[in-house]
């Protein structure tokens, strides 16, 4: 069962790879065809994988997640859809932020918290945040609360995987930290580039940290459910 499963590991890389290829070739009406078996090739693996070792609200939570990504990714590929699409990532990183919860010792505890220690630690990524809506806050329009409030989620989603530090096994915890910082690059380069401004290789650096993102974060929720 587990060299049957991996296949889907193989569609995922290869889908991911030949996504790449066409936007560097500018063969953009192949992305159609692509972007969609990305995330579901992702999808079947952790649902085959997570089902048979804990059918738990954490295993729900991330395949909600990956849900949420992929109607994204396919509202994404319509610009006058791009709300929708916004709609739903924001809806993704909400069960993402369940599933860290979820997948950490103690999660609740609030009397084990260093407020300094941990304002710190999130630093950079209140910055990078901070630094993008300043970048394309000028162009927003009528788009502004919608952003601020997706930005507020994404952040949340990268704290909360900070949050599982000394509170899940290492392989774990940054596994699923480095692609949520992947997952925030990502977006933050998207956001530059549709609302500051335009450069060629945005799309394969968002493409290509968004497959590393979604990739990390489900093979870390995986060696929680595997190893808590």
């Amino acid at each position: 069962m587990k060299n049957k499963n991996i296949i889907w590991l193989y569609v995922f890389l290869m889908a991911s790879i030949l996504h790449l290829s066409f936007l560097m070739e500018g063969l953009h009406s192949y992305l159609f065809y692509s972007k969609p078996i990305i995330l579901l090739s992702l999808i079947i693996y952790f649902y085959q994988i997570s089902k048979p070792i804990a059918w738990t609200l954490l295993s729900k939570a991330t395949l909600g997640a990956l849900i949420f990504s992929w109607i994204g990714d396919i509202l994404l590929l319509w610009d006058r859809f791009f709300v929708f699409g916004l709609g739903a990532f924001m809806m993704a990183h909400i069960c993402y932020i369940i599933a860290f919860k979820i997948g950490q010792r103690n999660p609740g505890k609030i009397s084990d918290v260093n407020f300094i220690k941990t304002f710190f630690r999130n630093l950079p990524i209140y910055i990078l945040a901070a630094l993008t809506f300043y970048l394309i806050n000028p162009s927003l329009g009528p788009l502004k609360i919608p952003v601020i409030i997706y930005i507020i989620v994404i952040a949340s989603m990268a704290t909360t995987a900070t949050e599982r530090y000394g509170k899940c096994n290492p392989a774990s915890f940054w596994q699923v930290f480095i692609g949520a910082v992947f997952f925030l690059i990502s977006d933050s380069v998207l956001a530059v580039n549709k609302f500051y401004q335009h450069f060629e290789e945005a799309g394969v650096i968002v493409m290509g940290t968004y497959c590393i993102a979604q990739l990390l974060i489900v093979m870390g929720i995986r060696s929680h459910l595997i190893n808590p």
